[in-house]
């Protein structure tokens, strides 16, 4: 457990550049689609097109790194937070419910007033890791609010030593009542807390450890360049041609990124081999039964509930990611895929670039039809500068959405190429913005949503826009496109999303017993994505390097099965929606509004979901097998 401060601003961002680019709480998105984190740059014959496209405009936090302003919220926050120290540390057993309200009323604020700065710093690092100046500057906050949040470190510590019959006695203030979910999710890491003076010299090297390894290769990953054609380009470019129609292209950009990835390859295991053992320590000395068990429980979610999930996609890896892969290599013409055809468009199908205005317009209409309330909120993101759109050189790959602070508002990220795809990951991450701006009302602690729960709304307004794009295609031929596309987007997140989170469970489990060679490493990436795709794919030795520029394995360890969580949820969700539930847009918006006040369970019951249930997950798979259903058929 770490202090109040520090642990609320670090679940907003991505630890890991989670976006969550782990600069970031978001509500990160790295692996949805076939590109993952490889969005990053833009051509030199696509520049004048992505200059003309939005970039967002920061000024809801601060005007530029030298606003007063921002220096000024940064001593506010530290003369609060000393203030608060001496008026409260060593006090807080013996306070009334309504004051110990207003005690925990007064450190919202002040992380609040640490929110909003930290937010700025990692929405600027993320549009531009590559600029010295803002990579000085983001290193620089960061201290900033690790010193400030030294002051604050007791707060949690002694709310958690409270005896919970006094506890309990203490909540029948209303006023104390209102911040029971903050209590009750606070006070699930009692039994791994330690002494304050081990949280104190945890908290103030935590700069200079796991924070400066992330930062090390989020900065190596923009700098690398790939040779192409004779011209040096980005990694996120050199990724993007592996969806590209000419099969040529496709293998020589994914036998360069291999040969640039493996040039690297012993920097990116020193990297991975110092986090899983700092983790390792870390889990140690908190006592937690493995290495997953700490994100689950910030995540809300039982280990049982997340080993049934795992459980239940592995075991229908063959149903869903090996039939359609090998029904893919039939429609390529080919006895085996390679890896660079895993994300290649369909033989005959032409995906057209379908310029940003017409991009919002599809998301637009698909929001309005849902429900005219999420409608407007699209608009709003849509017509203000709260979206960064093309792709650049230094950019974070991938796209996200950062909630920032209630006092502001969110802001998003993406990489647009015009894709079909590309529609999609602005239909998800504006899902994410509508939860966030929902969310709001329950203020600083109470609005972030748990990761199992925080892809509900992306992907349900992906579902929204893949099926307004459906209804409204009459050539036969396109919608087949459409539809594959789609099994593939949730093969994606379902099959390669449990694929990562088997790799890192095994890489860190490993880790245990000694530092785990680059080779080695590269042998277990090969056999899980061997186990998860299926025979129809040929995995030679080049490809067991491509585990290395996953950004959620360094920042935000075992992540990536809240995508499978949260798309099997849609899936089941969406089915109750298209089954014409009474009500169901009022308690979806009702739902988004909890924020993180409500456990999975009480948030899905009125839809008479449960996942706890073991037959659950078998519905969301479902939904993906009856996809690849029509397309056996075509």
């Amino acid at each position: 457990m770490i202090g109040l401060a520090f642990y609320r601003l670090a679940s907003r961002k991505i630890a890991g550049y989670s976006n969550p680019m782990q600069h970031t709480t978001l509500f990160p998105r790295f692996q949805q689609f076939p590109a993952l984190a490889a969005e990053t740059a833009v051509s030199s014959s696509a520049s004048d097109e992505a200059s003309s496209l939005p970039r967002w405009d920061l000024s809801a936090l601060y005007a530029g790194m030298d606003d007063p302003t921002l220096k000024q919220d940064l001593d506010n926050a530290a003369q609060q937070a000393e203030a608060f120290a001496a008026r409260y540390q060593g006090k807080l057993a013996g306070l009334s419910g309504a004051d110990l309200a207003k005690a925990i009323s007064e450190g919202e604020e002040i992380e609040e007033l640490m929110g909003k700065a930290g937010s700025y710093a990692s929405l600027l690092f993320a549009a531009n890791s590559s600029d010295a100046a803002i990579s000085r500057f983001s290193q620089s906050i960061n201290e900033r609010l690790t010193d400030i949040s030294a002051h604050l470190l007791f707060f949690t510590l002694e709310l958690n030593r409270i005896d919970d019959a006094a506890l309990e006695q203490k909540l029948q203030d209303p006023a104390l009542a209102h911040w029971q979910p903050f209590l009750r999710d606070t006070r699930l890491f009692r039994p791994h807390q330690l002494s304050d003076e081990v949280e104190k010299v945890l908290l103030e090297k935590s700069v200079t450890g796991a924070q400066s390894w992330s930062r090390l290769f989020d900065e190596t990953i923009a700098a690398l360049r790939v040779t192409l054609d004779g011209k040096d380009v980005t990694v996120g470019e050199a990724l993007n041609r592996l969806s590209d129609s000419d099969r040529a292209v496709r293998e020589q950009a994914g036998k360069a990124v291999g040969a640039v990835f493996g040039a690297n390859i012993r920097l990116f295991a020193l990297i991975t081999n110092t986090l899983a053992k700092d983790k390792s320590i870390s889990d140690g000395l908190r006592h937690y039964a493995r290495p997953t068990s700490s994100r689950n429980l910030s995540n809300m979610v039982e280990d049982e509930v997340v080993d049934a999930l795992v459980s239940a996609v592995r075991q229908d890896y063959p149903r869903l990611a090996h039939r359609y892969y090998a029904l893919k290599a039939k429609w390529m013409g080919l006895e085996k895929l390679e890896h660079w055809d895993r994300n290649a468009p369909l033989p005959g199908c032409e995906d057209r670039k379908i310029p940003w205005d017409e991009a919002k317009q599809i998301v637009q209409t698909a929001y309005d039809g849902f429900d005219p309330r999420m409608g407007a909120v699209i608009k709003t993101f849509l017509t203000k500068p709260w979206i960064d759109v093309p792709p650049a050189p230094g950019k974070s790959p991938g796209a996200f959405a950062h909630p920032t602070v209630p006092s502001a508002h969110p802001f998003i990220l993406l990489n647009y190429h015009g894709r079909t795809r590309d529609v999609m990951t602005l239909a998800h991450e504006l899902g994410h913005g509508v939860h966030q701006v929902l969310a709001a009302k329950q203020g600083y602690f109470m609005s972030n949503t748990p990761l199992t729960l925080a892809e509900t709304a992306s992907v349900f307004g992906e579902m929204l826009t893949f099926q307004s794009l459906l209804d409204a295609e009459k050539d036969p031929a396109r919608k087949r496109t459409l539809l594959a596309g789609k099994v593939e987007d949730m093969l994606n997140t379902v099959v390669r999303q449990i694929a990562f989170y088997e790799f890192e469970t095994r890489v860190h489990d490993e880790r245990k017993t000694g530092e785990l060679l680059p080779e080695r490493i590269g042998e277990i990436w090969r056999d899980v994505q061997t186990e998860s795709l299926g025979p129809a794919f040929n995995f030679t030795s080049d490809y067991d390097v491509f585990w290395a520029y996953i950004p959620h394995f360094i920042h935000s360890p075992f992540y990536v099965y809240a995508y499978a969580f949260g798309d099997c949820l849609v899936n089941a969700l969406y089915g109750v929606f298209k089954d014409g539930a009474s009500g169901f847009q009022d308690k979806y918006i009702a739902m988004l509004e909890a924020g993180g006040t409500l456990r999975h369970k009480e948030l899905l019951a009125p839809f008479g979901l449960d996942a706890s249930d073991p037959t659950f997950w078998r519905k969301g798979l479902d939904v993906i097998s009856g996809f690849i259903d029509q397309l056996e058929q075509v």
